[in-house]
């Protein structure tokens, strides 16, 4: 597990860098739960999550969660990788994050 953070003014983005499996899920809770706090907009780059399970997808909907009980916190999840997009369409949980799903341009072909 990586993450590489990018704060500008109200605006952080965070880039995750392989698995988001319950192996690291707690860990990922912990590290961004300040930046969900002190920031009114987080971006996630999930465009390196090699691979993500049901405590990784329940991570990305608790953090959507928690974002939606404030009035001045917004989440949003970009340039999907193929393993999250390969889960959010087993699942068809797509609409549910509310974020148009954007594949990594390395990973299309």
């Amino acid at each position: 597990m990586g993450i590489e953070v990018e704060q500008k003014d109200n605006n952080c983005q965070i880039k995750i860098d392989g698995e988001l499996t319950i192996y690291v899920a707690n860990e990922f809770k912990q590290t961004l739960s300040p930046y969900l706090e002190s920031f009114e907009k987080l971006e996630l780059d999930l465009a390196s999550v090699t691979e993500i399970d049901s405590a990784g997808l329940q991570f990305l909907m608790a953090l959507k969660k928690l974002a939606s009980k404030s009035q001045h916190r917004e989440v949003r999840f970009t340039n999907h990788s193929q393993a999250v997009v390969d889960v959010f369409e087993l699942l068809n949980l797509s609409a549910r994050f509310d974020d148009p799903i954007m594949l990594a341009a390395e990973k299309r072909k």
